[in-house]
């Protein structure tokens, strides 16, 4: 009997410490910026995010689509899959949205777009490796679309398409799932070029997110509780339907239940200030649903481990 308690306990220290290894990253960058923010020591936020979204992020991208050999089946699963979650989850939220009464344009991209880059791009890269982040890469891209064309219609009473076509992110992912469907290679210094500066993305991103958090404010607690909880309740149920439906396993299905199921992500907040959408009401969603993702979080990484 107690051979079994040792030997439960010593599985239960390695499945803790895995889960830290996974965590402890994302979580420890982000608090550095979230401390340098509240010290109020100097921290470009507009350029950092034009750095890391104009160059970083997609050198990221290319450099891990490209040298990575992953069947053309498994890119478009995950990308089915991601448009699949995207449409069920604009159709789950409205619904939950008309029944509380509470405002379309305000609410809906808060409850559909989750953090997908900031947060979930470092954490499918920490669980499942450089083949893990390359698909997280296709599903993350698949929402950046729909939220650049649907969610800024949704915020601005009106489309635009130019939008999403000055979009580095997009290039990159066209470009690097293009490299990899035609088995091209770039040179050596080009390779080592893209993955070098690629690698700033990750820290960066996580830096800027824990800045913009010391900088958001909370102005209904009790709304932002309820809204960041049913966002992150409708992210989880309509991942493990979506998994079951397209009989996804293993890494591909741990990989879109922990994407969908990520908190609002800051860009909602940015198209909100952007055409005057209640931002303050979005930077509480923000604010709280990360918190609340942060606790959870150990839970969700047991259920897609």
């Amino acid at each position: 009997m107690f051979e079994n308690l040792f030997a439960s306990t010593g599985d239960l220290t390695v499945l803790v410490s895995d889960l830290f290894a996974i965590i402890a990253p994302v979580f420890i960058c982000a608090a550095i910026g979230y401390g340098w923010a509240r010290r109020g020591m100097p921290f470009d936020n507009e350029f950092t995010t034009s750095l890391t979204s104009n160059i970083a992020f997609p050198c990221l991208i290319v450099a891990t689509l490209a040298k990575l050999e992953i069947g053309p089946e498994a890119f478009s699963q995950m990308a089915l899959a991601g448009l699949v979650t995207v449409t069920a989850t604009i159709a789950a939220a409205a619904a939950v949205l008309k029944l509380a009464g509470y405002s379309q344009p305000v609410y809906l991209p808060s409850l559909v777009f989750g953090n997908t880059g900031n947060i979930g791009l470092p954490l499918c890269l920490f669980a499942f490796g450089e083949e893990g982040l390359a698909l997280a890469i296709v599903f993350f891209t698949v929402f950046l679309v729909i939220q650049f064309t649907f969610g800024v219609w949704v915020s601005a009473g009106h489309g635009s398409i130019g939008i999403l076509l000055r979009t580095p992110l997009v290039w990159a992912a066209v470009i690097g799932i293009s490299l990899q469907a035609l088995d091209i290679r770039p040179p050596i210094w080009v390779d080592n070029t893209i993955g070098l500066i690629g690698d700033l993305a990750i820290p960066l991103m996580l830096l800027t997110l824990g800045v913009s958090l010391a900088k958001l404010r909370v102005t209904s607690l009790g709304r932002s509780v309820a809204l960041s909880i049913g966002r992150l309740a409708i992210g989880l149920a309509v991942g493990l339907a979506v998994a079951e439906l397209l009989g996804m396993e293993g890494m591909a299905r741990g990989i879109l239940i922990l994407e969908s199921t990520m908190p609002v992500a800051v860009l909602n907040y940015l198209f909100a200030a952007r055409y005057n959408r209640s931002p303050e009401e979005v930077a509480g969603l923000v604010l709280v649903s990360t918190a609340i993702s942060f606790i959870t979080l150990p839970g969700l990484l047991l259920l897609v481990l």
